[in-house]
């Protein structure tokens, strides 16, 4: 199929208006876990203002200060490797036979990150009420102090992840966040200790809110004593692509992610691994899409840091469904490529890109055929970029596929899964969270 004939595939109509807005990235699940783990919050201080009969203003401080630590929990706990693989399996225990709606929004797991949103702006809100009112109370200068400092730290951290931050300023935002988190601990730890003590609490690990800060404090710590600097061996097929093969030890499942650095203290990025079926280490597909992959292409090295465990991503939801189709452009192909190969469920595969043997080699290509003879392999150096809705549609239809998933940039990925999903098929791809 060429570009002049995919123009003449006939899409189904979208859903009428609040369906399609249902299904828009601006009402994605991770929006809607975050405003739940809102309501959440407000239904809790509306039962504690009954409870005691009292406007929020006359709330103990300590029962803020108790929700604010929940909301801190649930911020990093959910974040942490094992918990977020966990959340992969209770999802993927769902039976094939199951209807598609229960499915499909068990697929939607990889937006758990919701959570953490939620709970860290909920979280800091009930710091910044409790500053205020230790300041309104003229409370002990070190309390007022490590309050403030906790603070401000927090809402660093916030103004950074927002997107016009975030997405121009990655590295920011990056260190921000991994230099903030371990600024907060200390910073949580002493707070705790100074708000407990004026109301006669001996010092006990065995206090709840120790035990609470103990779990967050373990939850941020768990990856670090993961971290290794292994060896890494370098193939380029072409100065846009690197493959990277590992073998230290370490097999990771199909649909998992390693985190990589030269820098260990400064920025880490997360990679698809790929595991061969028949042989133990994994594959890493890199492209050139930025400085640090630019660098690691071009210079490549002979070692590498990892940290952590191989951690779930979207592509293990394919087993909820009886096939699947696989939309990949570009170097999306390396998150595909172990549930390709491992074939644990029929799927089809869709990949559009340039020049895929001159760009990946033949060998990476024939792996590919290999497992998938019908793959649609768009060229886009002669046929030009297609319009992936409609060539996903296509492929939909003729595969016979029960859903969708997309691996490609956000922008591409967010307009293929709505492009879909406003049509009634489910579909999934990864978030720039997830």
């Amino acid at each position: 199929m060429n570009e002049r004939a995919l123009q003449e595939v006939t899409l189904p109509p979208q859903h009428h208006v609040l369906r399609r807005m249902w299904r828009h990235p601006l009402l994605m699940h991770y929006w809607r876990l975050a405003v739940a783990v809102v309501l959440t919050n407000v239904i809790i201080i509306v039962v504690m203002m009954a409870n005691v009969d009292t406007s929020l203003v006359g709330l103990p401080t300590s029962a803020l200060a108790d929700l604010m630590l929940g909301n801190f929990a649930v911020a990093f706990v959910v974040r942490q490797q094992r918990v977020i693989n966990l959340f992969f399996w209770l999802a993927t225990r769902v039976p094939k036979h199951w209807p598609l709606s229960v499915r499909w929004t068990a697929g939607k797991v990889y937006h758990f990150g919701g959570l953490h949103v939620g709970g860290f702006f909920v979280g800091t809100l009930l710091l910044g009420a409790l500053v205020v009112r230790w300041y309104l109370e003229s409370a002990a200068v070190s309390v007022l102090v490590i309050g403030t400092t906790l603070l401000l730290v927090l809402l660093a951290m916030i103004i950074t992840s927002l997107p016009a931050i975030r997405y121009p300023r990655h590295d920011l935002f990056e260190r921000v966040a991994r230099f903030g988190t371990w600024a907060s601990l200390p910073l949580f730890w002493v707070l705790t200790a100074l708000i407990l003590t004026p109301e006669g609490e001996a010092f006990t690990l065995l206090h709840p809110q120790y035990l609470v800060l103990a779990l967050i404090t373990l939850s941020v710590i768990l990856p670090w004593l993961r971290l290794r600097r292994v060896p890494v061996d370098i193939h380029r097929p072409s100065g846009h692509v690197a493959i990277a093969d590992f073998d230290h030890g370490v097999t990771p499942f199909a649909g998992s992610s390693t985190e990589l650095s030269r820098s260990p203290l400064l920025e880490w990025h997360s990679f698809a691994n790929v595991p061969s079926p028949d042989r133990e280490g994994f594959r890493l597909t890199i492209s050139r899409a930025g400085d640090w992959t630019g660098s690691f292409i071009s210079d490549a090295p002979e070692h590498i840091w990892v940290k952590g465990i191989p951690t779930a991503g979207v592509g293990n939801i394919e087993t909820l469904f009886h096939k699947v189709l696989w939309i990949a452009t570009g170097s999306g192909i390396g998150p595909c490529l172990p549930h390709l190969l491992k074939q644990e469920v029929p799927a089809h595969l869709v990949w559009s890109t340039r020049d895929p043997r001159v760009t990946y080699g033949d060998e990476l290509v024939e792996e590919i055929l290999s497992v998938q003879p019908d793959a649609v392999i768009w060229n886009t150096q002669v046929d030009g970029k297609p319009d992936m809705v409609r060539l996903a549609y296509q492929a939909y239809v003729e595969s016979g596929a029960e859903a969708v998933i997309c691996i490609s940039n956000r922008k591409l990925t967010w307009e293929v899964v709505y492009g879909l999903e406003s049509r009634g098929i489910p579909a999934f791809g990864a978030i720039w969270d997830s």
